[in-house]
């Protein structure tokens, strides 16, 4: 008997502690990590495809004091149930001090950082986790709508930002300051010590560390890193190699993608996207889509414009198409927009145009799905969910929502809003096709 006793006992025990931890790892929810294989995705044995979102902001509204977590929870929910389960974020703006820049951010001086904001990317990529949602998080941006670069410029001694957005200054001077980044030893230092800040970090909602983390589907180098002049090429590819190296030396288990808009990236130079990207540690290629901002797209024409766009956006799509082939890795469309009729910011204005365009790039990732090809992933910009928007005149001031539209934008732009219905039904569409 007291054998018996015994054994019931052990057995009960093991029962237990079996269940626990099955209750523990079913509440931190599993997901499998994406991984390449002969030049696409992988989730398990199976392709993965996917049409995702740019959700820049997510960390922001995800934050315990300033954020609104109910909003976030709905959000997710909503593209969840789109099939959408692949979101593009900013891990945070740097600097927030220049006018039209997103405030607060996360490192407001160097090296010193929003505990808020960190617990928010935590809680974001905790939520994610529970919908087997991936995150692409970028780490840095070309542009001084977050800090990124030019932050790092004036935090190092480099004199005030040439803003843009200020009348003393314009978009070439803007270029001018923010090459220095490339060549500034003590910036350049300085962001890969935030690089290191980041991926050592361990989650402090479930505890995953960063590096452990399946949901990161990938670390993303910079929004739209571009190489300046002639003059920036070789120091931008010693930068750039520098950063895949700490990244794959740091979480060789994780992929690594640039963040490029393509070609528009590098001198409009096709060859040198292609010998940028051969590097071994990049592990995906990335290209951008902005029919508009390129100036193919005049709201005054819209008809015409369209069409055109739509023509001039294949054609650019297809060269990068050949890129991938040819270095056979899977490249995604990270970004691209459209705007309202008449750019209008009213959610009552039509979105017949967007959608059209839209159509056009989810016909060739679900061809590109069916044939097995290198078009991997889509990721529209941006999904701006249940924010409140001001649809007068789209200025954004700190109190208000965070849109998918950044704060030097006029809100609610190229925004997708959970009110969009026929938008959000086009992808679900397209989102189930890609599952069949």
């Amino acid at each position: 008997m007291i054998y018996l006793k015994t054994t019931f006992k052990n057995i009960s025990w093991r029962f237990y502690t079996w269940a626990l931890l099955l209750i523990m790892f079913t509440s931190c929810g599993s997901i499998e990590k994406i991984r390449v294989d002969d030049g696409r995705f992988y989730k398990g044995d199976q392709p993965y495809y996917f049409i995702g979102a740019n959700y820049w902001y997510g960390p922001l509204i995800a934050a315990p004091n300033i954020g609104d977590r109910k909003r976030l929870v709905r959000e997710l929910d909503l593209m969840d149930s789109l099939g959408i389960n692949n979101l593009r974020i900013l891990v945070g703006a740097e600097g927030g001090n220049e006018d039209f820049q997103v405030k607060p951010a996360l490192q407001p001086t160097q090296g010193e950082y929003n505990q808020d904001l960190l617990e928010g990317l935590d809680f974001l990529l905790a939520e994610m986790r529970k919908r087997n949602m991936y995150a692409v998080l970028y780490l840095n941006n070309n542009w001084i709508w977050s800090g990124g670069m030019s932050a790092y410029l004036n935090w190092n001694g480099y004199g005030e930002v040439a803003n843009p957005f200020l009348e003393k200054y314009t978009w070439p001077d803007y270029f001018k300051y923010t090459q220095q980044f490339h060549t500034c030893t003590p910036c350049r230092q300085a962001f890969l010590n935030h690089i290191r800040f980041i991926l050592g970090r361990t989650n402090s909602i479930n505890g995953k560390k960063y590096t452990e983390d399946n949901t990161i589907m990938s670390w993303q180098v910079a929004n739209e890193p571009r190489i300046f002049t002639e003059e920036d090429r070789a120091p931008f590819k010693e930068w750039l190699d520098e950063v895949v190296t700490l990244l794959e030396n740091l979480d060789p288990d994780t992929l690594i993608s640039t963040g490029a808009e393509g070609k528009a990236s590098y001198l409009q130079e096709i060859d040198t996207y292609k010998m940028l990207h051969k590097n071994p540690n990049i592990d995906y290629l990335t290209m951008h889509m902005w029919p508009k901002n390129w100036q193919w797209y005049d709201p005054n024409n819209e008809e015409e414009s369209l069409k055109s766009s739509i023509v001039k956006a294949n054609d650019y799509i297809q060269e990068h198409l050949q890129v991938a082939r040819e270095l056979n890795k899977p490249i995604v469309i990270s970004e691209f927009g459209f705007p309202r009729a008449k750019e209008s910011l009213s959610k009552k204005a039509s979105i017949g145009n967007r959608n059209t365009f839209y159509r056009e790039l989810f016909q060739l990732i679900e061809i590109s799905s069916k044939e097995k090809s290198v078009l991997s992933g889509l990721n529209f910009w941006g999904f701006a969910g249940f924010a409140k928007t001001n649809e007068k005149n789209g200025k954004w001031e700190v109190g208000d929502d965070f849109s998918a539209d950044p704060p030097q934008e006029p809100q609610g732009l190229n925004s997708v809003f959970a009110s969009d219905t026929s938008t959000l039904n086009l992808i679900k569409k397209y989102n189930d096709g890609l599952q069949d």
